[in-house]
């Protein structure tokens, strides 16, 4: 049984979620920043402008800049307070109106995506370790599809870039969330095409995109494409482009690993990992990472044994 998102009808498409403009505190104007995106091989990208009134809540409208070959999703950056440190909320939210209220008088960021999320928007809570997000802070925003666990402009500007530290938490806890990879890019350092998302959808269309967002049929990536997870009864098997490691993990410290040189498969006997106590009998989810020779990774969503058929 190949396992979704591979088993899904359609193709993969390459986009980013997260990224700004000088609409707030981006170095270029929106179409030079939609344009890099698309000389750079994309197929989607949503420019999530800070929605604050320091910029006086910018929505960008990108639609003049969609193709048949390219489009773009609406969202923004919504701000509100207050994370257990005492900071503005950041939470991405994809698929908003463009007309969506600003901020009411004394919404917070728990409030703010609920709306947000009631306006039709995939919402993503952003850059946890830069935040320094607590699982007290992942708990409070119920209305959250899914964690950025990867942001590229926070790994390379302060090595703050990981989010999988407090998603794996919330999936313990029976959170069905997902991940995804983002740039967070600005322009004024190279913190753009380090991380990205392969949705996977049967047209290029942004509702289409939003969709599959939200059904979770997508993975994460710096690099690295995973074509497929596949189960028979007896294993796990993984293929890939070439990497140099094949690991599944899931919600304790037990995982699988095949290691080599430019390797693109591994199976792993289900029999055996039951027994090292990786799957079913202390975790009741497990996710898949390859990483390549230069350390850049893919990650799969986590996959949840109850879901399987």
């Amino acid at each position: 049984m190949l396992l979704a998102p591979f088993s899904a009808p359609g193709r993969f498409w390459r986009g980013n979620l997260h990224t700004h403009s000088n609409l707030s505190d981006g170095a270029l104007e929106p179409k030079a920043v939609v344009d890099a995106y698309k000389n750079a091989g994309y197929d989607f990208m949503q420019l999530s402008e800070h929605f604050i009134g320091n910029f006086d809540f910018p929505i960008a409208d990108t639609r003049a800049f969609r193709s048949n070959s390219f489009t773009t999703l609406i969202g923004a950056e919504l701000h509100a307070p207050e994370t257990a440190v005492g900071e503005l909320w950041h939470i991405v939210a994809a698929g908003l109106p463009l007309d969506f209220p600003r901020n009411l008088d004394g919404e917070n960021g728990a409030q703010v995506s609920a709306r947000a999320a009631e306006a039709g928007a995939f919402i993503g809570i952003a850059h946890p370790a830069w935040s320094h997000l607590t699982i007290e802070d992942g708990r409070a925003i119920t209305s959250a599809h899914a964690v950025e666990i990867y942001n590229h402009g926070c790994a390379i500007e302060n090595d703050r870039g990981d989010g999988w530290y407090l998603l794996d938490q919330m999936l313990t806890e029976g959170k069905r969330l997902t991940a995804f990879a983002t740039d967070d890019a600005h322009f004024k350092t190279p913190d753009h095409f380090g991380g990205w998302v392969h949705v996977k959808a049967e047209s290029l269309d942004p509702e289409a995109l939003l969709a599959s967002l939200k059904k979770g049929l997508h993975y994460s990536s710096m690099g690295p494409q995973i074509h497929g997870i596949e189960m028979n009864g007896k294993e796990i098997s993984i293929s890939c482009s070439p990497v140099d490691t094949i690991t599944v993990l899931c919600g304790t410290s037990r995982t699988a690993v095949r290691n080599g040189r430019a390797i693109t498969d591994a199976s792993f006997d289900l029999a055996k990992l039951e027994k090292g106590w990786l799957l079913k009998k202390q975790s009741g989810w497990f996710r898949v990472v390859v990483i390549d020779n230069a350390g850049k990774r893919a990650w799969s969503n986590p996959i949840w044994w109850d879901e399987l058929r």
